[in-house]
């Protein structure tokens, strides 16, 4: 294992652990008494669409970034940047391309069968934050690395991305209390828990609300930014109202979901 899977694991692992700790610690709502199998569904999606993705894509966006900077090619080697600005702007484009990729599957009609099982958890944690089916894995992949084909950001910052991304995923998707003068203040830099929350409602408006996954800026420029949810955190129904039921937890109805049709969601 090279030194970036070794990073990017290690990041990932610490805050799964950590998350899993504060959200039992401090639960912003009641915690799913079923969470240890739910974890198993959901960190097992991730385990499948890791080796699927190894086996379909011969290389990774950071080491396509180094090959293309070592031959001089893409728009950011062009631009002749200080690397420090190359990093900030590298992390911010790649972050503001997925908010656009997010939206578009909501959008669309096949992609957001795809995306659905994400929002089908009816209970919101971290582990709901790396609950992404392997297709929707596997298009985004390919968008990331298309991107980076054209622009050739440093290494770095395709690394510091993928960390931010994973680990802020994990962060705003946890079922953790923050007191309400340190939201306020997160939101300025960080998607919180609680903004990210309602895009999990079941209402199809809210549902279309608050796209961010690392940084809030994106919605609040694009006219997406909901700042409370109508009915309140508490009490808000989240996940899809077709598939409530308790087999849906399983990994196997999980990875079929793109392809059940047990109902329609009503999105507006």
């Amino acid at each position: 294992m090279d030194l970036q899977n070794i990073v990017r694991l290690g990041a990932f692992v610490l805050t799964a652990v950590l998350m899993a700790g504060l959200e039992i610690a401090r639960p912003r709502r009641r915690p799913d008494p079923g969470r240890m199998g739910r974890w198993v569904g959901n960190l097992g999606v991730v385990a499948v669409s890791t080796v699927l993705a190894r086996l379909v894509f011969p290389v990774v966006p950071m080491a396509l970034a180094a090959t293309l900077r070592g031959q001089g090619l893409g728009i950011f080697p062009a631009l002749g940047l200080p690397l420090a600005v190359e990093i900030v702007l590298g992390i911010l484009i790649l972050d503001l391309a997925m908010y656009g990729q997010h939206r578009l599957f909501h959008a669309w009609r096949p992609l957001w069968r795809v995306h659905r099982m994400h929002h089908a958890d009816t209970f919101f944690d971290f582990s709901t934050g790396v609950r992404f089916h392997p297709v929707e894995i596997l298009i985004s992949m390919a968008f990331k690395l298309a991107l980076v084909a054209l622009l050739a950001p440093p290494p770095l910052a395709v690394l510091a991305f993928e960390i931010i991304l994973n680990s802020a995923a994990m962060f705003n998707h946890s079922n953790l209390f923050l007191p309400l003068p340190l939201d306020r203040a997160l939101r300025l830099a960080l998607v919180t828990p609680d903004m990210h929350r309602i895009h999990h409602s079941t209402d199809g408006k809210e549902m279309n609300r608050n796209f961010g996954f690392s940084f809030p800026w994106w919605d609040r420029l694009f006219s997406t930014y909901q700042d409370q949810p109508v009915g309140g955190h508490e009490t808000m129904p989240l996940g899809l109202n077709i598939f409530r039921d308790a087999r849906y937890r399983s990994l196997f109805q999980m990875l079929a979901m793109p392809f059940t049709n047990p109902g329609s969601v009503r999105k507006k």
